[in-house]
């Protein structure tokens, strides 16, 4: 049975441009960037060329670059940099919001104690964050603004540009979380006014544990890792010249390919909203329509996600509930509950989340398969049956 792959939100499958970006840099040019000898000098110039590659994608000059190993570390070096200087100059307020990835809010954690004040902002229904919020909550001490570019869970796009725009006129740093954005919306640092920025090569194609932060000009970023002078003394460790090369390659075709592949992917993405729609006392997460191009998140009442998934992949179909970083833990999301969902609601989700090698014949199999496993289910739950029984119970009260 072919599997069918729809948690490309989790990670994404390398491409063979990817592939074949690092081959040289594993057999041929395996030198450590900073000897000074022709094979360490080669691997260098790999390094600039790919810094020059990735700035372009994102609208950054190549020194604003610094590479990490993953969005993770990525967050975490951009969070706690901007808390640094804003400690420096007596500022110690940071604006985030509630459903954040984990990497920003368990940094923001350790900052409140730390002694900053951590204000996370309400989740309107649609999973959207607005400007307004943020101009609202900006005070004079506050030193930083972490909201992520779009939901890794329920796909809905932030208004980076407008939030940007707030933040620079008020002289507040902007960083944002564009792990799920990169590859697969146009960025543009200078343009959306984002301060700090990070990426991670296996959401768009590329090698997983290689990621990039973006940081503009002028800021000091603080040192996570001690050690050597790599990374213009940021970042400690030899570089690993064939993930970054893997990750300039996958993010420069995933820009090159990304009107086709959007086009492509809403139109998959808007016939299995309207398919699993028609499944009774299903929701949408996220919202309708200002969304990641692949992202399709439902909650179904009276059925555990869990089941859901073993069933599915059953099936031959493999997706998750939710973000892949939390798969183990038994409690509902954040981010549903951040967006209002009742616990008991939350802990029956879905995420489908598609990459341009899914098929339509693919989509027509889930849109067969996921009601099926819905209502089996559904038939077998304790739970189901007392909601059903309590809403015609509703329904006669009211007739009566």
């Amino acid at each position: 049975m072919n599997k069918i792959y729809a948690d490309n939100a989790a990670t994404t499958k390398m491409s063979r441009t990817a592939i074949d970006a690092m081959l040289p840099y594993m057999e041929e040019i395996w030198g450590n960037p900073s000897s000074l000898y022709e094979d360490g000098q080669k691997a260098a110039e790999a390094l600039w060329s790919a810094r020059e590659r990735i700035a372009a994608c994102i609208g950054a000059k190549p020194k604003e670059i610094y590479f990490t190993s993953g969005g993770s570390e990525a967050d975490n070096q951009a969070i706690i940099s901007a808390a640094r200087l804003g400690a420096s100059a007596g500022k110690r307020h940071i604006i985030s919001s509630a459903f954040e990835h984990h990497a920003v809010l368990h940094t923001l954690e350790k900052l409140e104690k730390e002694g900053f004040t951590v204000e996370l902002l309400d989740v309107h229904e649609n999973g959207m964050v607005y400007p307004e919020q943020i101009a609202k909550a900006i005070r004079e001490d506050t030193c930083l603004v972490t909201i992520m570019y779009a939901n890794n869970e329920i796909g809905s796009i932030m208004p980076i540009s407008e939030i940007g725009a707030v933040c620079r006129e008020r002289r507040v740093l902007f960083h944002t979380d564009a792990v799920q954005a990169a590859g697969h919306l146009p960025l543009d640092v200078q343009r959306e006014e984002i301060d700090l920025l990070s990426l991670s090569a296996h959401k768009f194609h590329g090698p997983k544990g290689i990621g990039a932060l973006y940081a503009r000009e002028g800021i000091r970023l603080t040192n996570l890792i001690e050690g050597g002078s790599q990374e213009r003394g940021r970042r400690a460790g030899t570089e690993n010249v064939p993930a970054i090369m893997g990750m300039a390659a996958a993010l420069e075709e995933a820009c090159r390919d990304m009107d086709i592949h959007r086009k492509k992917l809403t139109d998959l993405r808007n016939r299995l909203i309207e398919g699993l729609s028609r499944i009774p006392h299903s929701m949408l997460n996220g919202d309708p329509v200002n969304r990641l191009p692949g992202n399709v998140s439902f909650c179904f009442e009276g059925i555990e996600g869990e089941s859901l998934l073993l069933l599915l992949d059953d099936r031959g179909i493999c997706a998750s509930s939710g973000s892949a970083c939390t798969s183990g833990s038994l409690d509902p999301s954040h981010v549903l509950l951040a967006i209002g969902r009742p616990h008991e609601t939350a802990h029956g989700s879905l995420r489908l989340t598609l990459s341009a090698d899914n098929t339509e014949e693919e989509v027509t199999k889930i849109l067969r398969v996921v009601p099926e496993v819905v209502a089996y289910l559904r038939n077998m739950s304790p739970l189901w049956k007392d909601i059903v029984s309590d809403r015609k119970e509703e329904k006669h009260g009211i007739i009566q």
